[in-house]
């Protein structure tokens, strides 16, 4: 019962692990962090990633173009870009370790050490990967909604609102998080230790071989007396 438990929660840390690595990589390249609705307008709209800007045209459709410029990105802009690469690094060899590391898989199996190691390693990337996708979403978002509500700004000014990739980010970094955390818990903890009391099947004594007083019959082997644990 405590193997399957195991094998179950390994199975869901995994899989949340690996949905969550898919969809940070989503976020990471969708040019969709910030969008900006014109009021003037409405068929055009403007959309901001980490990589490029993109106009939507209902006449033209979409151009994109890259940012010229790394240094010249705002700073929230370049920490993310770093971030979130990193994480999608460190996710994919979380992956790898705790896949390794499973306990369904015949690979590695007489090294029960290594594989909970591995499987320790990788959770704790996996949370690492979550966090570091959390860190360039929330600050992203915070530094929107500090220029959404800047009173210093004249209010015929657009304001950039949040983006999809954020909720997608958000959900993308939970996953990681909790499911690094489940791997990790799942490599913590023991299976159920056997029972303790062990007792031998042994035959009926045989009562013709001690005599009166409590000594053992000659020619009888000491050794045939039946033995039992406390």
């Amino acid at each position: 019962m405590a193997f399957l438990f195991r094998t179950a929660m390994q199975s869901v840390g995994l899989s949340l692990s690996l949905l969550g690595w898919v969809l940070a990589i989503i976020a990471t390249y969708l040019p969709h962090w910030k969008n900006l609705n014109l009021e003037l307008n409405e068929m055009e709209n403007w959309t901001m990633g980490l990589w490029k800007s993109c106009v939507i045209q209902e006449e033209v459709g979409r151009q994109c173009k890259d940012f010229d410029s790394f240094l010249g990105l705002p700073a929230e802009l370049r920490t993310s870009r770093i971030l979130m690469s990193l994480s999608n690094g460190l996710g994919l060899l979380g992956l790898l370790a705790s896949g390794c590391g499973l306990d369904c898989l015949r690979l590695g199996e007489t090294q029960k050490g290594l594989k909970r190691r591995l499987l320790i390693a990788g959770g704790v990337l996996l949370w690492t990967s979550g966090v570091m996708v959390l860190v360039p979403v929330s600050w992203v978002a915070h530094m929107t909604v500090q220029e959404f509500w800047d009173e210093s700004m004249p209010e015929i000014v657009p304001r950039w609102e949040f983006g999809e990739a954020l909720f997608l980010g958000w959900f993308a970094g939970f996953c990681l998080v909790l499911g690094g955390c489940l791997l990790h818990c799942a490599a913590c903890s023991r299976p159920a230790p056997p029972a303790s009391g062990q007792y031998a099947a042994t035959g009926p004594p045989d009562h013709g071989s001690y005599l009166e007083n409590g000594t053992i019959q000659p020619g009888v082997r000491a050794d045939s007396r039946a033995e039992t644990c406390p």
